[in-house]
């Protein structure tokens, strides 16, 4: 299937991939009108003014979703502009509405830095039920996220972060039914320190993993390093600090590898140097960081990917309808830590015989949003 044509075609002869559609869907009357609109609409305002927590009782901002990206890292194309990010927020708004009967608003914003995104952001958070940001740079995310979630009233999630870090998680829940190992006692690698790898990081020690070596571009990262920035200084108390080298000293006898970088990084060598049923996931898209013939064949008891033609798809469209979901039906105003490790969880356990070619439920599995949105309370 040639899904770059099947793409360019459907887009066009659509024209993009959602609209809106009217809530009250019986005839539009003279009555009617007068009461949605002047003259009766006056009254509406005016209790949502007087009273600013029945806006979501009066306006669709129950149910409605702001997806925002400046198109600063889209997919693996890199910083392609807000006209080039559409296309995917809008993608993301199809699947809001899909799979969680969320309604979203795809927003692609031309300013780049992190005061003027985090300025507008709020500027416009009063239309919304809930921030989605997306496909913005590491190490801007990071800033702009958490200066919004301490700014706004309601709930603001980055997926690229935390909706991987969360399907991961549960992955690795399941693949320790599998193999018969406990994540306290495991030691991860993980190569990318990004967006999605430290998340990734962050939630793996939240949730108590014993071990986790991190490295980029230059190698392990340690306190051995002077070449650190900030973003990964703040890394170091997740991290075993106490090894150095590059990335094929940091797999040897590790349990679990998680990549979140480039094609190509993990050779079949180092996957036989790793522990005993070794576990691999690969998650570079659209190239893993090994192909998971190359790592059954070095021994990998348990494979996953970001791609769909291949078992186990980590894939964070899992987790972030249900994420919003919850949020709103529940008035949740921040998503947490123990948010994330609920919704791992809840994924996890809809599986109810993992094995090494199921360890996480299909994205098209109608228990996940309800199973998902029940606890993020």
């Amino acid at each position: 299937m040639d899904y770059d044509k099947l793409a360019l075609d459907l887009h066009k002869q659509f024209k993009g991939k959602i609209t809106t559609k009217l809530r009250d869907e019986s005839e539009l009357d003279r009555t009617k009108l007068s009461a949605y609109y002047t003259p009766g609409v006056a009254a509406v305002s005016k209790a949502i003014a007087d009273d600013h927590s029945l806006l979501p009782t009066y306006t669709w901002t129950n149910n409605l979703v702001a997806v925002i990206s400046d198109g600063s890292a889209v997919l693996g194309l890199g910083n392609i502009g807000p006209e080039g990010s559409m296309p995917v927020m809008e993608g993301k708004a199809l699947l809001f509405k899909h799979f969680a009967e969320l309604d979203a608003v795809p927003i692609t914003l031309n300013v780049h830095t992190a005061d003027e995104i985090v300025a507008t952001v709020k500027a416009i958070a009063p239309s919304f039920g809930a921030i989605n940001l997306e496909d913005i740079a590491a190490p801007l995310c990071f800033e702009i996220e958490e200066r919004l979630k301490e700014e706004l009233s309601i709930p603001v999630f980055h997926d690229d972060q935390h909706g991987t870090a969360i399907v991961t998680l549960a992955g690795l829940i399941n693949s320790m039914r599998i193999t018969g190992k406990t994540l306290k006692d495991c030691k991860v690698v993980t190569i990318g320190a990004g967006a999605a790898g430290t998340a990734i990081m962050k939630l793996l020690h939240t949730y108590g993993v014993g071990s986790i070596v991190a490295v980029d571009s230059h190698g392990i990262i340690s306190d051995m390093r002077d070449d650190l920035n900030d973003e990964k200084k703040a890394l170091l108390p997740y991290l075993d600090t106490s090894v150095s080298g590059s990335l094929e000293d940091a797999v040897r006898d590790a349990d679990i590898f998680i990549g979140v970088s480039k094609p190509g990084l993990l050779t079949e060598d180092m996957v036989r140097t790793m522990a005993k049923d070794p576990i691999i996931f690969a998650l570079s898209n659209p190239t893993p960081e090994i192909m998971p013939d190359y790592a059954k064949a070095a021994g990998a008891a348990i494979i996953a990917t970001g791609r769909s033609d291949f078992p186990n798809q980590i894939n964070n469209a899992i987790a972030f309808p249900g994420i919003f979901r919850g949020a709103l039906d529940n008035s949740v105003r921040k998503i947490t830590d123990d948010h994330k490790i609920a919704a791992a969880e809840a994924i996890a356990a809809l599986v109810d015989t993992p094995s090494a070619e199921e360890i996480i439920p299909s994205v098209f599995d109608e228990r996940l949003v309800p199973a998902i949105a029940h606890v993020i309370r």
